[in-house]
């Protein structure tokens, strides 16, 4: 188990599909790393001046949208992940809005 310490967030990266868009078999030497993944664990925030806690925006099990060379990479219990500050995240992805507006996409019922 590992807790991140202050304001820093710990991701697992999200891989992406492994066809371009016309159907190509995109092999893994030419993969980019993916920019997208899953909150895994966030600490508990940052103190203020006047010693007031602030918690982090983010939450355990939220998708979030990253930059390809932010963080650090860690090995824990043979996984791959990537410890961050909460501010290295570009933002989170809504999924039911991500989901209805994607052309061509419909939800199951």
């Amino acid at each position: 188990m590992f807790r991140p310490l202050q304001d820093r967030v710990l991701v697992r990266r999200i891989e992406g599909e492994a066809r371009s868009a016309g159907g190509v078999i995109i092999p893994d030497t030419a993969k980019e790393k993916p920019s997208e993944g899953e909150i895994v664990a966030v600490g508990p925030g940052t103190r203020n001046d006047d010693g007031t806690l602030t918690a982090l925006e983010v939450k355990v099990g939220d998708r979030v949208l990253f930059g390809k060379w932010n963080g650090t990479e860690v090995k824990l219990d043979g996984e791959e992940l990537i410890i961050m500050k909460e501010s290295d995240l570009f933002g989170v992805v809504e999924r039911d809005a991500a989901e209805t507006k994607t052309p061509g996409k419909k939800k199951a019922a």
